[in-house]
Formats: C-alpha cells, sequence, structure tokens
C-alpha cells in the first residue's frame, strides 16, 4: 500500500532538514478558511436569492428572528442586518406600532454571474404601501451559496 502525500499549496514554503526530509509552511488560511466554489459544483441561486430576499423583508417588519437566516449570510452582511432590526424595533416602539407580517408578492428576479462562484441578484417586491428592490451578492464558499451583500432600497 503507497501512502500519497496531499497536495502541497503553491504558497508553501519548503525547508529541508537535517535528517533529509522536507518541511513544508503553509499559510491556515489555505487549508482552513473560507473554500471558494465553483458555479457549477453548486445549486440553483434564484430560489434561494428570492427567498431570502423574502426573509430579510420579515426581519425587518419583526415578524421573523434574523438568526433564522444568519446561516446563508456572512459576518458583516449579518452585523449589517442587525443594526438595521435594532433601528426598525425603536422606530415601532416609538409609533407603537405591532409587529406584523408585512403583505407583498414577487414581482421579478434579475439573476447575474459577474465571475465563476459569484451571482448578484435584484428582487423586486410589491406590499401594500410600497414596492421595494432588494439587491444581494452571493459567492459560493465552502460548497454552498453564501450572501457577502444585502441592501434593501
Amino acid at each position: 500500500m503507497t501512502v500519497v502525500p496531499p497536495p502541497v499549496p503553491a504558497s508553501a514554503v519548503a525547508r529541508d532538514t537535517a535528517s533529509g526530509r522536507r518541511l513544508y509552511a503553509v499559510r491556515t488560511e489555505d487549508w482552513f478558511g473560507r473554500q471558494p466554489t465553483s458555479t457549477s459544483r453548486l445549486p440553483d441561486p434564484k430560489p434561494l436569492v428570492e427567498n431570502l430576499a423574502c426573509s430579510v423583508l420579515e426581519v425587518l417588519a419583526g415578524a421573523r428572528d434574523l438568526e433564522q437566516i444568519a446561516r446563508w449570510m456572512s459576518e458583516g452582511v449579518y452585523k449589517h442586518l442587525l443594526k438595521r432590526v435594532v433601528l426598525a424595533a425603536r422606530g415601532r416602539a416609538a409609533r407603537k406600532q405591532p409587529v406584523a407580517r408585512p403583505a407583498f408578492r414577487l414581482a421579478a428576479t434579475r439573476v447575474t454571474s459577474p465571475a465563476d462562484g459569484v451571482v448578484e441578484a435584484v428582487v423586486i417586491v410589491h406590499g401594500k404601501a410600497r414596492t421595494r428592490a432588494v439587491a444581494i451578492r452571493l459567492e459560493g464558499l465552502d460548497s454552498r451559496w453564501r450572501a457577502t451583500a444585502i441592501s434593501v432600497l
């Protein structure tokens, strides 16, 4: 039985030891950091984009907990949405407005792919009072889609 050593990243630095063995120093990000995933290895992003847009609007309305959708977004997006949730809750409290599930319907979804493993989408949502656009950027990381930017207009 032959043991095959694992592949060595291009960023590895080799060093020979006194015993003739070769040691490699690699950055931990090469092995343990977020690994980009090709679009061909990921599922169709349109259902995720539409569900994420609806969920974000429900979170901002106070009808859904942000933790329910946290696994589909990066840490920066989570922190940004958390700030908006707090501000929206303060506004509702100041107006003495109860939390209600927003009534809306999806009008249109546009999905484009500017690079392999990256998807940018806009979802137009019609509500009772106004029409909103939710822009989402998904990146393929660790064999799944993850939102790296979300903007609600």
